[in-house]
């Protein structure tokens, strides 16, 4: 797995190269399920696609949860119909420092489907306007189709029925006002898996949005022999697990599912509170 973190001025300098790298714009906004392919329509990075988190990153919701991941079959078609190969590098970027949703298809393509070499951009959008680089707008012209069939790895994720019989560290992406059971804007049930630790994925990020450096998040980050990533939906839960990357250390699995799956069985425990 390449470095997961690619700065502005090494983006452009990719982008000069002889192996250019396939740019993917990923900026998404939750509770509008159109906003994404829209924001990248009126400006965008020159030569990005776009990735989707509804229809792309994400199966329909329903008993999975609100993003639950696709079916390998599907995510397949999608990275062969943006001509993504293994071959290629990509670098992801979205304009919420990689929670919406470039970490998320930095998971798909580098911890799930395998992809070699994929970088979020840090910093994003933001980043890169504040070093002087253009948008453009409109679409591009289509890639060539891709004929490339990952071999996923399906040991990187777990489901619901897992967790109980893990001795994992559960890690929560949420606010520490969700975790806590303060405040739940999104789903029907406030409150957060017994035995989780709060680790809001915004605090991987410096004031202005990039990750903090290696050494601070490597001391910071919630040490375990096994650690389990969750969130609302299993989105910015990705974040986290970028975060272990940029530190060095091994990278916790996903619980797709995440809260809003958990939520879906009474059956299953609610804690509040720290």
């Amino acid at each position: 797995m390449s470095a997961p973190l690619i700065t502005v001025s090494e983006l452009t300098e990719a982008l000069a190269s002889r192996l250019p790298p396939r740019l993917v714009d990923c900026r998404a906004r939750l509770g509008d399920a159109n906003a994404g392919h829209t924001l990248w329509w009126e400006t965008h990075l020159p030569g990005s696609d776009h990735l989707d988190l509804d229809r792309d990153l994400a199966a329909p919701p329903g008993q999975g949860g609100r993003h639950p991941l696709p079916t390998r079959q599907v995510f397949t078609a999608t990275l062969q119909r943006l001509g993504i190969t293994p071959e290629v590098p990509v670098v992801l970027y979205d304009d919420m420092g990689g929670q919406l949703a470039a970490a998320r298809a930095w998971w798909m393509l580098a911890c799930w489907a395998g992809h070699p070499d994929v970088r979020v951009l840090d910093g994003g959008i933001q980043a890169w306007l504040g070093s002087g680089g253009e948008l453009v707008q409109g679409d591009r012209t289509a890639p060539k189709v891709s004929r490339w069939v990952p071999g996923f790895r399906d040991a990187q994720w777990v489901e619901a029925a897992q967790l109980s019989s893990q001795q994992a560290l559960l890690l929560d992406a949420r606010s520490r006002e969700r975790f806590r059971g303060d405040a739940e804007p999104i789903d029907a049930v406030a409150g957060h898996i017994p035995g989780a630790v709060s680790r809001p994925s915004a605090d991987n990020l410096t004031p202005y949005g990039r990750f903090k450096p290696a050494t601070q998040l490597a001391a910071e980050l919630p040490e375990a022999d096994e650690v389990i990533a969750y969130c609302g939906s299993g989105v910015t839960a990705c974040h986290t697990i970028l975060a272990y990357a940029v530190a060095g250390r091994p990278l916790p699995r996903l619980y797709p599912g995440s809260w809003s799956e958990w939520i879906r069985d009474p059956s299953r425990p609610v804690a509040t509170g720290e």
